[in-house]
C-alpha cells in the first residue's frame, strides 16, 4: 500500500489552543476550523479543540458538518449566508454569522420574525480599509443602530490586511475600527486574528479568531513556530519507493532540469503534486530523514519526488518528513514562494489520515 500519510498531533493542537488562552486571557476564543480545519481535517481536529468558546467557518456547509459530529459551541459563519434559504437554516440551528451586505441584513430581520428568534447575536463587519467583505464607516452604524433596535446583540467585527507586517493601513484599519466601537457603545467587539492576537494585545477585546496558530504554523514571515511557542499539528510523510546509483552527466526527472555534478544516489519517494506537495519551487527545497535534511532534486512529478541521499543511510521503505517537526511547513512554503496557510488547504484526499504524532 502506498505510504502517503499525514499525522494529526491532538496534543500539538490543544497545546496551541492552551497557548490562545494563556495570550488571551480575558477574551473567548473562537477557533477557526474552516477549509477543513485549514486541511488537517476538521472531524479530526474538533475533539482537540472542544475547550474552545466557538468555531468559526466560512460558510452553512461546514457549520453543518460540526453539527452533525455531535458539537454543540457557537459557531460563527464568516463570510454570512449567500441565499435568503441559508439564513432560515442559520435561525433554526442557532448559528451566528457575519452580516456584510444589506441584503443579508433585511433577511435576518425578515426571518428573526418569522422564528420568533430572540436573542440572537449578529455579527457586523467593518470594511476598514482590506476591501474585501463589510460595510464602510459611514453606513455601519446606521446598520448596528437598526439592528440593535430589532433586539439583536452585535458583535463589530473587522479583518487585519497586514497585521503580520508593519503597514501604514493598520493604523487606519485600528482607528476606524475604534471609532465605531466608541460610537456604537456598548457593543461587542472582535479584531484580532493569529497575528493580531501576538501584535495587538490591547485589541483582543471579546472575541480573538486564531487560525494558522492552531495548527503549528506561523502567521509571521519572520518568526517561525518555535519563536511563538507553538507546536506544528500536522506531519506529512511519504516513504522511498526505489534508488538509483548515477553518475556524473546522468539527468534526473521529467525536463531533465537536474544533472548529476558527480556520482549520486538518488532515492524516489512515493509523494507529488496529485497529493498536494508543491512543485514550483524558486529555491532549494529540503525534506527530512532521521533529523536530516535531504535535497529534493528535479522536477517534483505528479505521484513521486526524487531526492539526493547519497551522504546518509537510506533504504527502499525508509519514511521520509515533507513537513512536519523536523521540515517546517514554513520552509517548504517559502522555497515554493508561498505561504504555510496554502500547502495545508490544498492537500488532496490521496494521503491517508490518522491521529498520532
Amino acid at each position: 500500500m502506498r505510504q502517503a500519510t499525514v499525522y494529526i498531533d491532538s496534543e500539538a493542537l490543544q497545546y496551541n489552543l492552551n497557548r490562545v488562552k494563556q495570550l488571551t486571557s480575558h477574551s473567548k476564543i473562537v477557533s477557526m476550523v474552516k477549509a477543513n480545519a485549514y486541511g488537517h481535517g476538521v472531524k479530526h481536529c474538533l475533539a482537540a479543540l472542544e475547550a474552545t468558546d466557538a468555531f468559526g467557518v466560512a460558510c452553512l456547509e461546514e457549520a453543518l458538518e460540526i453539527r452533525q459530529l455531535g458539537y454543540t459551541q457557537p459557531i460563527t459563519l464568516i463570510e454570512g449566508v449567500f441565499a435568503e434559504n441559508e439564513m432560515q437554516q442559520v435561525i433554526e440551528q442557532k448559528l451566528e454569522c457575519i452580516v456584510h451586505h444589506n441584503q443579508q441584513v433585511e433577511w435576518l430581520i425578515q426571518h428573526k420574525a418569522a422564528y420568533n428568534a430572540l436573542d440572537l447575536k449578529v455579527w457586523v463587519k467593518l470594511n476598514s480599509g482590506m476591501n474585501r467583505l463589510g460595510f464602510k464607516v459611514d453606513e455601519i452604524i446606521d446598520v448596528i443602530q437598526r439592528l440593535k433596535a430589532e433586539g439583536f446583540t452585535c458583535v463589530l467585527t473587522m479583518h487585519f490586511a497586514n497585521a503580520d507586517a508593519e503597514h501604514p493601513l493598520n493604523e487606519q484599519q485600528k482607528n476606524q475600527f475604534l471609532e465605531v466601537k466608541q460610537a456604537c457603545d456598548p457593543i461587542l467587539a472582535s479584531c484580532c486574528n493569529s497575528a493580531a492576537i501576538y501584535k495587538y494585545p490591547e485589541l483582543h477585546f471579546d472575541y480573538v479568531r486564531p487560525g494558522i496558530m492552531l495548527y503549528g504554523a506561523s502567521p509571521f514571515s519572520d518568526k517561525n513556530v518555535c519563536e511563538l511557542d507553538l507546536k506544528p499539528v500536522m506531519s506529512f510523510t511519504a516513504e522511498i519507493i526505489a534508488l538509483n546509483q548515477i553518475q556524473q552527466g546522468e539527468y534526473v526527472g521529467y525536463g531533465s532540469t537536474f544533472t548529476a555534478l558527480s556520482p549520486l544516489t538518488i532515492a524516489i519517494v512515493s509523494i507529488g503534486y496529485g497529493d498536494g506537495y508543491p512543485r514550483a519551487y524558486v529555491k532549494q527545497n529540503f525534506v527530512a530523514i532521521d533529523q536530516q535534511m535531504v535535497p529534493v532534486v528535479g522536477r517534483v512529478s505528479m505521484d513521486m519526488i526524487a531526492i539526493d541521499v547519497t551522504h546518509i543511510h537510506a533504504e527502499i521503505g525508509t519514511k521520509v518528513e515533507l513537513w512536519g517537526k523536523q521540515r517546517l511547513v514554513d520552509e517548504v512554503a517559502h522555497a515554493n514562494g508561498t505561504i504555510g496557510y496554502e500547502l495545508l488547504c490544498r492537500l488532496t484526499q490521496r494521503p491517508t489520515r490518522r491521529l498520532g504524532n
